[in-house]
C-alpha cells in the first residue's frame, strides 16, 4: 500500500509539473527572440525524456490507465513541440541547434526527419497514401487513357504526377536559383538555401570583381562568401527522393499489371527505366516486388514497341547478379532467343543487347547455351555480318562469353561454328584439351557432323597421338580415325605429319608397347587417308624417304594380313591395298609381293571371316587381283576345306542382296574361265541348280530393287558362263546339257535385266557352246535318210492323196548348217535355240564389248566345218548384212573391225544376189574399208585387204579368176 501511495503522489506531480510547462510553453509562443524559443523547445524535450523515463522505470508498476495517461500528457507535450515549430519561420533554420531540438523532440513521437522538415518549413501539409487510398488509385490506373483523368479530387495525365500527389513536392527542396531540387543544400549568409554548385557558381561570377556580392534572393549585400552545408535538409530531400522513386515505381509497377491500355504500358516502362537508371536501390525494388518477372511475360505482347521496351528495361535489371539471377528462373531468355530472328531491326538489337547482358553472368551461360536455337540464330548473324553489321557484334561478344562453358562450345560446333572448340582444344589445358577432344569425337561419331579441321587443330591432334600418357593417346586416335573420314581433312592431316606417325605406328611400334587397338585406329585413318584421294607415290612414309607405294610400304603391309590378327585391323590394312591397287604401278607392286611370298592365302581365308566387311574387302581385292593370279587364287580356293561350297552358299540368297553376296558372285566370274579344277569343284557342289534358281528369281524380279541387284545378277551369269570355257570335262558337259543351257543363254540375250555385261557374257557362253555344235551333231542313219527321201519322192508323186494319210515315221530334225541331227539342249546349236535374232539384235547396241561378244558367236556359224552357204543363208533371212554394216559405221575397233569384215566377207562369197546388192551397195562400206586399211592392225588390214579385192578397190596379185561385175 505505501509503494502505491508513492506512485500515485509521484503521478500527481508529474502531471502538475507538465501542465506547469505547457502553460509556460503557451506564453512563449508570442515571443519572438530566437534564443528564448531554443530555450523554450529545449526545456520541453527534457520534460519529455523525463516523462518517457519515467515510465520506462516504472513499467512493471503502473497500471494500464495509469500509463494511458502518462502517454498521454506526454503526446501533449510533444504536440505543443511540435505546433511551436510549425509557427517558426524558416530563416531559423540557419541554426543547427534549432533543427537538432525539432528532429529530437518529434522523433519521439515516431516521425521521421523528413516529416519534421516537411511541416516546420511551412510548406503544403504532407500526405501519405493510406489503405483506404489503394482502391481509389488502382481505379485511375484502370481507367488513365480510357475515361477518367481523376484522382483525390485531382486530374493528372501522367504516372510522375501522380506519384507527386502521393509524395508531394516542398518549396523548400528547390534552389531559388536553378528552380531545380537540391542535391547539396548549402546556406548563405543572409540565410538562403541554395544548391552548392549554383551557388558557388553565382559568387565565382563576381571573383574578378570589386563590386559586392548580393544576395541573389535578398538582394543583400554580402559580406563573406563561405557557404554553410545544410546537412538536415540534404538528408530530409534524400529521404523524401528515396520515397518519391519508391512511390513511383509502385505506381508503374501497378500500371503495368493492371492496365490493358498499351499506351499506360509503355508510360509505365518509360518511368521504370528512367527509376533503374537513377540507383541501384530502385531495382532492388523492382525485384522485390515483381517488376522483373512481370517483364518477361511481356515479351510475348502481340505490341513490337512494349517487346521493345520490356526488353530494353531487362537489360537495365540485369545489370545486378539477382536481376540475373531471377531472370534466369523465368521464361524471359527463350523468349529473347524468339525476337533475334525478328524482322524489326529495333527488336533485334534490344534482343541481343539483353542476351549480352545476360552473358556476363557465370551461371547464365549454361542457360543461354542450352535454349533452343539459341547458338545457332547467334552463330547465323554473327556469320553473316554484313545484313546487320551492329547485331553481328553483338552476338559475336555474346557467343565470346558463352564460351566459358564448355558445353556451348559444343553446341556452337554443332551449329557450324568450329573456332572455339579447335581455339581451346589448341590453346586450352590437358584437361580443357580432353573435354574438346572428348566433343570432337561424339560431334563426328554419334552425331555424323562434317568437322574441317585447320592445320593448328590437326598438329595438336598429331601431337597428343605421339603423348606418352594413354589415355590422351586414345582420344587423340578417336578423333583423328572420325576426322579422316571426311576428305578435305586428309590433306591437312597428310602436311601436318599423320601419315608419319601412322606408319610408325602400324610397322615400328611393338604389339607389347601399347595396345593393339591402338593399331587398329592408325590402319584405319590411314586408310581413310589412302582412300580419300591423295597422291601415294609422293606421300613419304619415313625418314628414309619410302613412299606409300614403294615395295617397303607394301611389303609390310602385305605381311601384316594375318588371321589371328584383330579384324579391324585385318580390314583397315586390306582397305589401304584396295586403294593402292586402283594404280598400276603399285598394283604390280602388290602383285609381285603376293607372287614371291606366297601371302594369297591369308587373303582368301579372310575372305570367310564372319566379319562382313572383312569378308567384302577381301572378296573386292581378290577381285582386283584375280587377273593377275588367278589361277594362285583358284588353287588356294580349291584346296581350303569346303571353301567352293561356302561361296555357293554365300552366294545363294533369302531376301535383300547384300554386297557381299553380289561381290562373291563377281568373283567367280572374274576366275579364269579355263580353270578345271574350280569349274569341276563347282559342278560337284551343286552350283548350277544354284545359279539357275537365283538367275530365275532375279527375272521374276525378286530382290530386283537392290542396289546390288545389277552386278550380282552379273556375277550369276559370268558363274555360269565359265562353265562353257571347260566343255571337254565330261562332267561340265553333262550338266550344260542336261540344264540346256544354250536355251537359258538365249533368253538372257532378249532380258538383260538391265545390263549390257549380262548380255555379253550371254553371247559369249553361246559362242563357247556353238563351237561345240559341230562335233555334238551327228549325222542321221542312212536308213532314216532314205525313208524320208522315200517319204518326200511319195509326196511329190502323190500330192493329192497326201491330206489323207497320216505319217507314222518319226521325222529326224537335219541342221543344214551343221550337217546332222541338233537341238538346243544337245548340240547348242544357234539356229535351233533362236539366238540368231537375239544375237543380231545385239549389234545394234552401244556397247562396242557387247557387239563384239555377238559377233563373236555369229562368226561361228561361219566356221569352215559347217555349211557356209546355207548359215550366210539362214542369217540373210534375217537381216544381218545391214545389222553387220551398221555396227561398222557405228565403231571403229580393230577387234570388231576383224569380226565385222569376217562376216562381210562370207556374206560376198556365199550370198544369194540381193544379199550381194545389199553389201554392195554400201556407200559407208569402202570408206570403212580403206579406214581400218590405214589405221588397223595387222590382221584388220589383212582382213580389209580381202574384201577391197572382192569389191576390185585393189589388184589381185594371186591367183586368176573370174571377176564379178555388180
Amino acid at each position: 500500500m505505501l509503494s502505491v501511495a508513492t506512485i500515485n503522489v509521484s503521478q500527481e506531480n508529474s502531471m502538475e509539473s507538465v501542465r506547469a510547462t505547457m502553460e509556460r510553453q503557451t506564453a512563449r509562443r508570442t515571443q519572438t527572440d530566437g534564443t528564448q524559443m531554443i530555450e523554450s523547445l529545449y526545456a520541453n524535450v527534457n520534460l519529455a525524456k523525463d516523462l518517457s523515463a519515467r515510465c520506462k522505470g516504472r513499467s512493471l508498476q503502473l497500471k494500464d490507465d495509469e500509463i494511458q495517461n502518462i502517454a498521454q500528457d506526454l503526446d501533449n507535450v510533444l504536440q505543443n513541440i511540435y505546433d511551436e515549430l510549425c509557427r517558426t519561420p524558416a530563416s531559423a533554420f540557419g541554426s543547427n541547434a534549432y533543427m537538432d531540438v525539432l528532429i529530437k523532440s518529434q522523433s519521439m513521437r515516431g516521425y521521421s526527419e523528413a516529416d519534421i522538415a516537411m511541416n516546420v518549413m511551412g510548406n503544403r501539409p504532407r500526405r501519405s497514401i493510406r489503405d483506404n487510398d489503394t482502391p481509389k488509385l488502382v481505379d485511375f490506373l484502370q481507367g488513365m487513357y480510357h475515361e477518367s483523368h481523376e484522382y483525390g479530387g485531382q486530374m493528372f495525365n501522367t504516372l510522375p504526377e501522380v506519384a507527386e500527389y502521393i509524395e508531394p513536392l516542398y518549396d523548400a527542396f528547390f534552389c531559388p536559383l536553378t528552380n531545380e531540387i537540391m542535391t547539396d543544400p548549402v546556406t548563405i549568409e543572409s540565410g538562403v538555401t541554395c544548391d552548392r554548385r549554383a551557388i558557388e557558381e553565382y559568387i565565382e561570377r563576381f571573383s574578378d570583381s570589386s563590386e559586392p556580392i548580393y544576395c541573389p534572393v535578398t538582394k543583400m549585400p554580402m559580406q563573406s562568401k563561405t557557404v554553410m552545408s545544410n546537412a538536415s535538409l540534404k538528408s530530409v530531400i534524400e529521404e523524401w527522393t528515396m520515397r518519391n522513386e519508391a512511390m513511383r515505381v509502385r505506381i508503374a509497377r501497378t500500371a503495368l499489371s493492371l492496365s490493358t491500355a498499351d499506351q499506360l504500358v509503355l508510360e509505365a516502362m518509360h518511368e521504370l527505366k528512367l527509376l533503374a537508371k537513377l540507383k541501384g536501390k530502385n531495382r532492388e525494388l523492382m525485384h522485390k516486388i515483381g517488376v522483373t518477372k512481370f517483364l518477361a511475360r511481356l515479351l510475348d505482347n502481340h505490341n513490337a514497341q512494349i517487346q521493345c521496351d520490356a526488353l530494353e528495361l531487362l537489360c537495365l535489371l540485369a545489370e545486378d547478379e539477382e536481376g540475373k539471377d531471377i531472370i534466369g528462373k523465368t521464361k524471359a531468355i527463350a523468349r529473347t532467343v524468339k525476337l533475334l530472328s525478328s524482322n524489326t531491326t529495333g527488336e533485334r538489337h534490344a534482343a541481343i543487347s539483353f542476351l549480352l547482358e545476360l552473358s556476363k553472368s557465370q551461371l547464365l551461360l549454361e542457360n543461354i547455351g542450352s535454349t533452343s536455337g539459341s547458338i545457332l540464330i547467334l552463330t547465323t548473324m554473327k556469320i553473316n555480318n554484313t545484313d546487320d553489321p551492329i547485331a553481328a557484334e553483338k552476338a559475336g561478344a555474346v557467343l565470346k562469353n558463352l564460351e566459358k562453358c564448355p558445353k556451348n562450345i559444343k553446341y556452337m560446333a554443332e551449329s557450324g561454328y568450329l573456332e572455339p572448340l579447335q581455339s581451346y582444344l589448341v590453346e586450352g589445358s590437358e584437361e580443357m584439351q580432353m573435354e574438346m577432344v572428348s566433343f570432337l569425337s561424339e560431334l563426328v561419331q554419334e552425331q555424323e557432323l562434317t568437322i574441317d579441321i585447320n592445320r593448328s587443330t590437326s598438329e595438336i591432334l598429331i601431337k597428343m597421338a605421339r603423348s606418352c600418357n594413354p589415355r590422351v593417346r586414345k582420344a587423340a586416335f578417336d578423333v583423328l580415325v572420325q576426322l579422316s573420314l571426311h576428305r578435305p581433312n586428309s590433306k591437312m592431316l597428310v602436311d601436318t605429319g599423320a601419315v608419319l606417325v601412322m606408319i610408325e605406328e602400324l610397322f615400328i611400334r611393338k604389339v607389347d608397347d601399347e595396345p593393339v587397338n591402338s593399331m587398329a585406329s592408325a590402319a584405319t585413318i590411314l586408310a581413310n587417308i589412302v582412300e580419300s584421294g591423295i597422291d601415294p607415290d609422293t606421300t613419304v612414309v619415313n625418314k628414309e624417304g619410302h613412299v606409300l607405294t614403294s615395295k617397303y610400304s607394301i611389303y609390310n603391309f602385305v605381311h601384316m594380313l594375318k588371321c589371328f590378327m584383330p579384324d579391324d585391323l585385318n580390314l583397315s590394312i586390306i582397305r589401304v591395298l584396295l586403294a593402292l591397287t586402283a594404280l598400276a604401278k603399285p598394283l604390280a607392286t602388290v602383285v609381285s609381293v603376293i607372287r614371291e611370298d606366297h601371302r594369297g592365302h591369308a587373303i582368301v581365308e579372310l575372305m570367310s571371316s564372319p566379319m562382313e566387311a572383312l569378308s567384302l574387302a577381301a572378296t573386292k581385292l581378290l577381285i582386283t587381283l584375280s587377273p593377275h593370279i588367278g589361277h594362285t587364287i583358284v588353287e588356294r580356293l580349291c584346296k581350303s576345306q569346303g571353301q567352293p561350297r561356302k561361296l555357293l552358299k554365300s552366294i545363294s540368297h533369302a531376301g535383300r542382296i547384300t554386297e557381299r553376296q553380289a561381290a562373291l558372285a563377281m568373283l567367280l566370274a572374274r576366275l579364269p574361265y579355263r580353270n578345271t579344277s574350280l569349274n569341276i569343284a563347282l559342278v560337284q557342289e551343286g552350283a548350277v541348280p544354284t545359279i539357275l534358281s537365283a538367275i530365275k528369281e532375279m527375272q521374276n524380279g525378286a530382290s530386283r530393287s537392290s542396289k546390288h541387284a545389277v552386278p550380282y545378277m552379273e556375277g550369276l551369269v559370268g558363274a555360269l558362263v565359265r562353265l562353257t570355257a571347260t566343255l571337254y570335262s565330261p562332267e561340265v558337259l553333262k550338266v550344260a546339257i542336261d540344264h540346256n543351257l544354250a536355251s537359258l543363254l538365249t533368253e538372257l540375250l532378249s532380258r538383260p535385266a538391265g545390263s549390257d555385261e549380262v548380255q555379253r557374257l550371254a553371247a559369249v557362253g553361246l559362242e563357247n557352246l556353238s563351237y561345240l555344235s559341230i562335233k555334238l551333231s551327228q549325222p542321221p542313219p542312212d536308213e532314216l535318210l532314205s525313208k524320208k527321201n522315200s517319204i518326200l519322192k511319195l509326196l511329190k508323186d502323190s500330192k493329192a492323196h497326201s491330206n489323207n494319210k497320216k505319217s507314222t515315221h518319226h521325222q529326224v530334225n537335219l541342221c543344214l548348217v551343221h550337217r546332222g541331227v541338233c537341238s538346243p539342249a544337245t548340240t547348242f546349236c544357234l539356229l535351233e535355240a533362236g539366238s540368231v535374232e537375239g544375237l543380231l539384235g545385239c549389234l545394234e547396241n552401244d556397247n562396242v564389248r557387247v557387239v563384239e561378244a555377238a559377233l563373236g558367236a555369229l562368226c561361228t556359224l561361219l566356221d569352215e566345218r559347217v555349211d557356209v552357204e546355207k548359215s550366210v543363208a539362214a542369217l540373210s533371212e534375217f537381216d544381218a548384212a545391214r545389222r553387220v554394216l551398221g555396227a561398222l559405221k557405228q565403231h571403229r575397233q580393230n577387234v570388231l573391225w576383224q569380226k565385222c569384215f569376217c562376216v562381210v566377207e562370207k556374206l560376198l562369197e556365199h550370198g544369194d544376189d540381193r544379199c550381194l546388192r545389199e553389201v554392195t551397195g554400201d556407200r559407208m562400206l569402202p570408206t570403212a574399208l580403206v579406214s581400218a586399211f590405214h589405221r588397223g592392225d595387222a590382221s584388220t588390214k589383212q582382213a580389209a585387204e580381202s574384201i577391197l579385192r572382192r569389191l576390185h578397190k585393189m589388184p589381185d596379185y594371186s591367183a586368176t579368176y573370174v571377176s564379178m561385175e555388180f
